[in-house]
């Protein structure tokens, strides 16, 4: 085996155990699933605070139309 295919191997071998070490013991399928899992808790959360925002900015908006009568 040359030196090359040695290096090339422990490489590999290297990126696996990082790859392993990124996903935290979970499958690729499994880390999927829990980041899209992730990204939904986060809409839902995204939503909240936009609807949360539009109530603060239409009772702003109720305040400044009675300080102007």
């Amino acid at each position: 085996m040359s030196e090359k295919d040695t290096d090339a191997q422990v490489s590999d071998a290297e990126a696996e155990r990082m790859l392993d070490a990124a996903l935290g013991g979970l499958t690729p399928h499994e880390a999927l699933l829990e980041a899209s899992r992730a990204d939904a808790e986060k809409t839902e959360e995204r939503a909240a605070a936009i609807a949360k925002n539009r109530e603060r900015a239409l009772k702003l908006l109720e305040a400044i139309e009675k300080s102007i009568r």
